[in-house]
C-alpha cells in the first residue's frame, strides 16, 4: 500500500516530525521556535490556544505548497437526500441530535431525557409519566447511542442511549424517532458505557462508572473499600434489569463481542480510591471481559445476590464464580486509565486505548479463555500518539484512534499492529489533525460486521477559533472526514457546530431506516377520536373527560367549561392524513403544549385552578387560517 501524502506525518519515518530541512524543521513562521504539533500539544494540556484565531496556516487543510487538498464531493443540492443517517449524543442536552451524511445537515432532535415542548415531549401524560417514574430526574448526560441489529447489521428498529449522569437506558423508536421506554437501573451511579449482546441484540448493557455501597442506604459510608460498580444487563423489549455483575474498579466504557460470547469494559482505578492521587498510584489498570454465557448460567442456578429486586452475581477478582478455568469476569491488564474499547468488525480483536498511555492495546479475543496469563491475550500495542482515546473501523483493516492531546486521528494497520514490536510506530499509516482534542469518533456503520468505510466524524472537544464568537461557551465541532481512498489518505471535509457537551455517535446507511410518514394509530395506546365522535363528559363531581380532534382550522369543540378545582383530562387526536401536517394544543397559563403529528393521539391532564378564560390554540402554523385555529377554556369560578 502506497504512503498518502499528508502534511501532519512523514512517509519515511512515520512520526509526526518533518525531516525536509526546507519546511524550517517543522516551525511556523507566525510562532518562531515553536513546532506546530508541539504547540498543539500544550494548547490541550493549558488551554492557550487562545490567541490562535484567524492563523490558518496552523489550523491544516492545505498541503505544504499551500494548495488546498483535493476532498470527495459532500454537498447535497436542495431537495436531495442524504446517503446516511447519524445520530449523536446531545450530552447535557439530554437528547439526541439526527444529522444527514455528508451533508452533515442536522434534521432533527430527539428528546430523551429533557422536557421539549416543540414535540411535546415531556408535557403529554404518556412522556410525563416516563420521566418521572425513571427518576424524575429535571435532566439528563446522553452519551453513547448504539443502534439495534440483527445478524450483525443494523435493522432499524430502535436505538438505545444511556444517561451518564443519572444511571438511566433509554429506548428511541426509530419509525417514529422518539423516545419510548426509560429504564432507572438500580446499583449504579453514572452509567458511562451503552452496548448491546450482539449479532441481534437480545440485551443491552449499561456500564455503572462510579463506585457505591451496595446497597446505598447509608451503610459503609467512609469505608471506599465495599464500594462496587456494575454491569447491568437490560431486557431490550420489556426495558427491565434482567441481572447486574459487581466488580472491582470503575468501570467507563463498552462494546460487545460480535458474536455474543463476551462485553468487554475498560476499567480504571483498580487502586480503589476516592480522589485522584489515590486513584492514580499504580501503572496498570484493566480490562474487563465478561462472559455472558457464565453469567447467565450462575443466575439460572442461583449464584447471585438480589439487591434493590435486581439479581447481583459477584465478579470481584476473590468471587468464588472467578477461580478455577471458567472465570466469569476476566481481568486483563493494559495501561494506566483505559478508555475506550471496541471489537473489530471481523470479531478477532477488542482494542483498547488509554488517556495516559501512547499505545494501544490489541486482545485478541480467542486467546482471553486459553491463556494462563491474561496479559498474553493482549497481541498487540503499537505507539499512536498522545491522548488516544476511541477507536473506529472502516472494514479494510485499519483501525481509527482519536487523539486527544495531539488533536488528531490516526490511522493504522490492525494486523501490522500484531505483527510488530510492541511500543512500534510502523502499524500508523497517517495522521489528520482536528480541531481540537477529539474524544469520540464514528465511522459509517463501524459498530457493525461490516463497516461501510467511507465517512468518519471526529467529535472534537474544542472548537476554539473555528467559528463566529458567541460568547464563553464556546461550540464544539464535530469534523467530517472522508477515509474511502486509502491512496489519497484521509480528508477533512466539513466543520459542524455543536451545542456542548456531546460524545459518542451511530452512522446508518439510510436504506435500514424506514421511519413512518404519519402514525399508525394501532401503535398507539390511546383510542383515535375521529371527526363527530367527540365528547365532552363529567365522570365525577371534580373531574371531566374530553377526547375531541384536531384539524386544519380547528378543533373538535369550539368551546369547553369546567368548574376551578376540577381534573380535565384531555384526550386530542390529528385526524390529518397528509404528512408533516402538524398541529398542537397549546394551553400556555396551564403549561400545556402538547404535539400532534398527523393521526397521532396525545393525552393531557391538569387541574383547572384558575378561574378565567383560556384560549386553546395550534402553536404549529398549519393553514392561512391558522389563527383562527382556537378554542376556549373556560373555567367557572367555584359556588
Amino acid at each position: 500500500m502506497s504512503q498518502p501524502t499528508n502534511p501532519s506525518i512523514d512517509a519515511e519515518t512515520g512520526t509526526d516530525e518533518p525531516t525536509d530541512s526546507a519546511s524550517d524543521e517543522g516551525f511556523d513562521s507566525l510562532l518562531p521556535g515553536i513546532r506546530r504539533r508541539e504547540f498543539m500539544k500544550t494548547g490541550a494540556a493549558v488551554g492557550g490556544l487562545a490567541g490562535l484565531a484567524g492563523c490558518s496556516s496552523l489550523l491544516g487543510g492545505d498541503d505544504d505548497d499551500g494548495t488546498v487538498s483535493a476532498a470527495p464531493d459532500h454537498s447535497v443540492p436542495p431537495g436531495d437526500h442524504d446517503e446516511y443517517y447519524a445520530f449523536l449524543s446531545g450530552g447535557h442536552a439530554g437528547d439526541i441530535r439526527v444529522y444527514g451524511l455528508p451533508s452533515m445537515r442536522e434534521i432533527m432532535r430527539i428528546p430523551v431525557f429533557n422536557r421539549e415542548s416543540a414535540r411535546g415531549y415531556g408535557y403529554d401524560d404518556e412522556s410525563r409519566e416516563m420521566l418521572e417514574e425513571a427518576g424524575g430526574y429535571t435532566w439528563g448526560d446522553t452519551h453513547h447511542p448504539r443502534l439495534s441489529q440483527t445478524d450483525g447489521d443494523y435493522d432499524g428498529r430502535f436505538a438505545y442511549v444511556n444517561d451518564k449522569a443519572n444511571g438511566r437506558m433509554a429506548r428511541i423508536d426509530l419509525k417514529y424517532f422518539e423516545t419510548d421506554a426509560i429504564c432507572n437501573i438500580p446499583n449504579q451511579q453514572g452509567t458511562h458505557g451503552a452496548c448491546a449482546r450482539l449479532p441481534d441484540t437480545d440485551l443491552i448493557f449499561g456500564v455503572g462508572e462510579f463506585r457505591v455501597p451496595m446497597p446505598n442506604d447509608g451503610r459503609d459510608l467512609h469505608d471506599p473499600d465495599a464500594y462496587e460498580s456494575v454491569l447491568a444487563a437490560i431486557d431490550p423489549d420489556s426495558m427491565n434489569v434482567e441481572w447486574q455483575v459487581r466488580v472491582d474498579g470503575n468501570m467507563d466504557n463498552g462494546d460487545g463481542s460480535k458474536q455474543g460470547r463476551y462485553f468487554f469494559a475498560t476499567g480504571y482505578n483498580s487502586e480503589g480510591g476516592v480522589n485522584e492521587q489515590e486513584m492514580t498510584r499504580a501503572d496498570r489498570d484493566d480490562v474487563k471481559a465478561f462472559e455472558l454465557d457464565r453469567i447467565e448460567a450462575a443466575v439460572e442456578a442461583g449464584d447471585y445476590e438480589e439487591i434493590n429486586n435486581v439479581l447481583v452475581v459477584d465478579g470481584r477478582k476473590d468471587s468464588p464464580l472467578n477461580q478455577g478455568d471458567d472465570p466469569i469476569v476476566h481481568y486483563i491488564p493494559i495501561p494506566k486509565s483505559p478508555h475506550g474499547v471496541s471489537v473489530t468488525p471481523d470479531n478477532e480483536y477488542a482494542i483498547a486505548s488509554g488517556k495516559l498511555d501512547p499505545t494501544a492495546s490489541v486482545i485478541d479475543i480467542d486467546l482471553i479463555d486459553e491463556v494462563d496469563d491474561p496479559t498474553d491475550a493482549v497481541v498487540g500495542r503499537p505507539q499512536l500518539g498522545l491522548g488516544p482515546l476511541h477507536t473506529a473501523y472502516d472494514g479494510r483493516g485499519h483501525a481509527y484512534t482519536t487523539l486527544f492531546i495531539d488533536s488528531q486521528v490516526v490511522k493504522w494497520d490492525i494486523e501490522a499492529a500484531v505483527e510488530a514490536e510492541p511500543e512500534s510506530e510502523s502499524p500508523v499509516i497517517e495522521k489528520i489533525d482536528v480541531h481540537y482534542n477529539p474524544g469520540h469518533l464514528i465511522a459509517a456503520e463501524s459498530y457493525t460486521e461490516d463497516p461501510a468505510g467511507d465517512w468518519l466524524i471526529s467529535l472534537n472537544k474544542l472548537s476554539k477559533d473555528r467559528f463566529l464568537p458567541v460568547g464563553p461557551h464556546h461550540p464544539e465541532n464535530d469534523q467530517l472526514i472522508y477515509i474511502g481512498d486509502d491512496e489519497a489518505g484521509m480528508q477533512h471535509v466539513k466543520d459542524s457546530p455543536a451545542y456542548a457537551e456531546p460524545h459518542d455517535a451511530s452512522i446508518c446507511h439510510r436504506s435500514k431506516l424506514d421511519p413512518a410518514d404519519v402514525y399508525d394509530p394501532d401503535d398507539l395506546d390511546l383510542e383515535y377520536t375521529a371527526s363527530g365522535e367527540e365528547t365532552m363528559e363529567r365522570v365525577a363531581d371534580d373531574r371531566v373527560e374530553i377526547d375531541m380532534y384536531s384539524t386544519r382550522n380547528h378543533y373538535g369543540f369550539e368551546e369547553m367549561t369546567v368548574q376551578e378545582g376540577d381534573t380535565v383530562e384531555m384526550k386530542v387526536t390529528n385526524v390529518e392524513t397528509t404528512s408533516d401536517l402538524l398541529h398542537s394544543v397549546a394551553i400556555p397559563e396551564y403549561d400545556i403544549n402538547v404535539k400532534l403529528a398527523p393521526q397521532e393521539t396525545r393525552k393531557v391532564t391538569f387541574t383547572a385552578d384558575k378561574p378565567g378564560v383560556y384560549w386553546v390554540y395550534c402553536a404549529f402554523f398549519c393553514s392561512a387560517l391558522h389563527l383562527e385555529m382556537r378554542s376556549r377554556l373556560i373555567v367557572e369560578p367555584e359556588d
